[in-house]
């Protein structure tokens, strides 16, 4: 098995800035292409940020130059830092990885189960 899990959210003022992190653990050999998600009440899904495994790295407008993606392979980790914040940035955050098991050399797509920020006076 295998899970990513999403921490480092929480309550920021307009401004502020969080760091984001989510780690794959279990039968983990590789982790492939990663990205972050956000998702606001009422809305769709959106992508944030987007980390090659070679460390391309692509970004939704909006967070252009305020956001950055990186990674740790060793660690099988994954990190956004969010500077700047304003209360549009508000949703829960959810990574995403594409992850080759160890037992059979397949790849599947993951989800973590998200981490809510919340950006208010």
């Amino acid at each position: 098995q295998v899970q990513l899990v999403e921490s480092g959210g929480g309550l920021v003022q307009p401004g502020g800035s969080l760091r984001l992190s989510c780690e794959a653990s279990g039968s983990v050999l590789r982790l492939n292409d990663m990205a972050w998600y956000r998702q606001a009440p009422g809305n769709q899904r959106e992508r944030v940020a987007f980390i090659s495994r070679d460390g391309t790295t692509l970004y939704e407008d909006s967070v252009k130059g305020r956001f950055t993606i990186s990674r740790d392979n060793d660690k099988n980790t994954m990190y956004l830092q969010m500077n700047n914040l304003k209360p549009e940035d508000t949703a829960k955050y959810y990574c995403f990885a594409f992850i080759v098991w160890s037992h059979n050399m397949r790849e599947y797509d993951y989800w973590g189960r998200g981490t809510q920020v919340t950006v208010s006076s």
